[in-house]
């Protein structure tokens, strides 16, 4: 492996030795360090933005529209923030070693190079930066991603943000990982992984958690993107920058040709979801006002409901509802933003983050005891493993099971 501190870099050959990559993002792309970018649709862009915080926020647009819209921010409504456009390719295409950016495009002449096309329209449109337009990289496709490397390495730009769509499979083994990380590296500007899997990706395999922590710790560059609490877990553990989803189907990938699977709390939603900050969940207004039918729900203190309003008042979808409960969430992520921000990178950021999970999975039964109802709340499985996920100089207390 490179030295970082070398003076000089080696020459390389191949796929097998990492190239000396920078400590820091350069260039335009500073602007995205130690930031937690809101992944969007463009269409609710409107919901969202009176409550980004613009020290330590941004966009990602992903979907329909999303170079539409980045320009209208940029050119009508004079959005000056981190703002980034995912083209979404690997939603409807696998990466190929032979081909790992797809055209997905229509009306285009066969032979431009969708890579070269992709970058060049999200910078007319005035992104920070532009993103590949990777396919699906599935579980263990050592030929596909090296491809993609390669492709991207090729550039010598260090201002292209290389997204990195991988099924959550790369993170069960350490061999997987190794390579993985190998892989990234030999790319010199940012790496932003986006996990692939149904419902809860990090869930899927009891070291996933663990082994992502590994890979935004040790490859510099390397983000998160269209996550969920692993937003804040990789931002504390060293990640350049990450982007929570602002809606359940921008919060994972699922793999081109699979159906999304949903939970109760997926599928056709008769009512918005809301963030529940002392559970650290997303769930169904509606569930949460049949669930505290005999009790009061706690007033919500955040910048958007200001001591005003209780989580059982979006329990449908009536009126402004779903714009309440969009700014609703959003505020409260960018209060722990703020809160994660102010401390300094390392450690102690990693306790902060733990010792907030461990919390949340504190106050489930707690809530239930209240409540009259066993077992009504669930600790989310991912909850739990970063609850265990304590810094790397300090011994993980045996407080919960992970494997729950």
């Amino acid at each position: 492996m490179t030295d970082p501190s070398a003076p000089l870099p080696r020459p390389r050959s191949d796929l097998t030795e990492p190239p000396d990559a920078p400590q820091a993002l350069s260039g335009a792309l500073r602007v995205l360090q130690g930031r937690m970018l809101l992944h969007v649709s463009p269409a609710r862009v409107g919901f969202l933005r009176p409550q980004l915080d613009a020290g330590c926020s941004g966009l990602v647009l992903c979907g329909p529209n999303a170079l539409q819209q980045a320009k209208r921010l940029r050119e009508a409504e004079g959005f000056n923030g981190p703002l980034l456009v995912d083209p979404g390719v690997y939603e409807v295409r696998a990466a190929s070693e032979v081909d790992p950016f797809p055209d997905v495009s229509e009306g285009t002449f066969a032979f431009d190079d969708p890579l070269a096309v992709s970058l060049a329209e999200q910078r007319a449109a005035g992104v920070t930066a532009p993103m590949t337009p990777t396919g699906y990289l599935h579980a263990e496709d050592s030929d596909a991603l090296k491809a993609a490397v390669r492709r991207v390495a090729a550039l010598n730009d260090p201002q292209v943000v290389f997204a990195a769509p991988i099924d959550v499979g790369w993170l069960r083994e350490e061999d997987s990982v190794r390579q993985l990380m190998a892989c990234l590296r030999l790319v010199k500007g940012p790496k932003a992984l986006m996990l692939g899997g149904q419902m809860d990706p990090l869930a899927r395999h009891p070291r996933a958690v663990d082994h992502l922590r590994q890979i935004v710790a040790q490859v510099p560059g390397a983000a998160l993107l269209r996550t969920d609490l692993a937003a804040f877990g990789a931002l504390a553990a060293g990640a350049a920058f990450t982007a929570f989803g602002a809606g359940s189907r921008l919060r994972h990938v699922v793999a081109p040709g699979e159906k999304a699977k949903t939970s109760k709390k997926g599928g056709f939603s008769p009512s918005p979801h809301v963030l529940f900050p002392e559970l650290m969940d997303f769930f169904l207004g509606k569930t949460l006002a049949e669930r505290f039918a005999g009790a009061p729900l706690p007033v919500c203190n955040c910048a958007a409901c200001a001591g005003e309003r209780a989580l059982d008042s979006f329990a449908s979808n009536a009126g402004d509802r779903q714009a309440r409960a969009a700014a609703h969430n959003v505020a409260v992520l960018m209060e722990w933003l703020r809160t994660l921000a102010a401390i300094a990178p390392g450690p102690a950021r990693q306790r902060w983050w733990q010792e907030r999970c461990l919390a949340a999975v504190d106050r489930h039964p707690l809530l239930n005891a209240q409540l009259r109802q066993p077992d009504r709340f669930k600790a989310p499985p991912q909850l739990k493993r970063w609850a265990l996920a304590a810094p790397a100089d300090e011994a993980a207390p045996l407080r919960v099971d992970a494997r729950d």
